[in-house]
């Protein structure tokens, strides 16, 4: 009994860490830390790709070398892994945001009267 227990916990956490890694957004540094790492891997994947088939003569290997390289790219920077969250958003509790409402600006307009030209 205790172990199907532990068994029953021990998937809980399993899922809860997946669907985190799965639905959970990643911070603003986190996300252009993966579009960084996407452009880096995939023109090196393309530049590898097209010396070793240039000097193999394949048009074949040429294209499974990137296509391995898309597939690698997108394992690395789609998942939210936990290194693409350093930097996480501190949001301002709501009950706290009532407390301090943001001061009010007054309208100012900083434009040039415009000058309509009749025809």
């Amino acid at each position: 009994m205790r172990s199907a227990v532990l068994a029953v916990i021990n998937e809980e956490i399993r899922l809860r860490t997946i669907r985190s890694c799965v639905l959970a957004g990643m911070d603003w540094q986190g996300q252009k830390l993966a579009e960084q790492l996407m452009q880096i891997m995939l023109v090196a994947f393309a530049v590898v790709a097209f010396v070793i088939g240039y000097f193999m003569g394949s048009f074949q290997m040429m294209l499974l070398i990137y296509a391995a390289g898309v597939v690698l790219t997108t394992l690395v920077t789609v998942p939210n892994w936990p290194f693409f969250n350093r930097h996480p958003l501190k949001w301002l509790d709501p009950v706290e945001a009532e407390r301090h409402p943001k001061p009010q600006q007054p309208m100012t307009s900083k434009k040039k009267p415009t000058k309509h030209h009749q025809k």
